[in-house]
């Protein structure tokens, strides 16, 4: 398996894996053309994060997204987890954790002083997976306006 990251001939796969995603973790169906658009700025404009995927035998299994915070109080960077997806027959073989030792690889030469992701409350499998690899649930709940 090689963890790597993301290139723009894997927006196509990237885009699937958060159709499939959503669906899956809300029953959503997100809009094709904008879902593009989306995964499509991250890989033009390298501020808004960065994309790494799980290959096996040429073909993605799995990716993620970071995306940045900053931190006055810690004057260092939160890198986020966004968009976990690891195709259904992958799942429990290990690949998340590859993929979040990626991640923290990259962080060392980096000002990073955390990693944080959402979950879902009722998607207790990746929970399960997130405190596995070392990851604690927050002290903090989240609230949100939608506009």
């Amino acid at each position: 398996m090689n963890i790597r990251l993301a290139e723009t001939r894997d927006i196509g796969e990237l885009v699937d894996f958060n159709q499939a995603m959503a669906l899956e973790t809300e029953g959503k169906r997100l809009d094709g053309e904008t879902l593009l658009n989306g995964v499509s700025a991250v890989f033009a404009d390298d501020r808004k994060g960065f994309y790494v995927v799980a290959e096996q035998n040429e073909t993605i299994v799995g990716g993620l997204m970071v995306t940045y915070e900053w931190s006055d109080w810690r004057n260092k960077w939160f890198w986020w987890i966004q968009s976990v997806y690891i195709v259904p027959e992958e799942r429990g073989k290990g690949i998340y954790r590859r993929l979040y030792d990626f991640v923290k690889t990259a962080a060392e030469h980096e000002e990073v002083c955390g990693f944080r992701l959402y979950v879902e409350h009722e998607n207790v499998n990746a929970q399960r997976v997130y405190s596995k690899v070392g990851m604690d649930e927050s002290i903090y709940l989240m609230f949100e306006e939608k506009t």
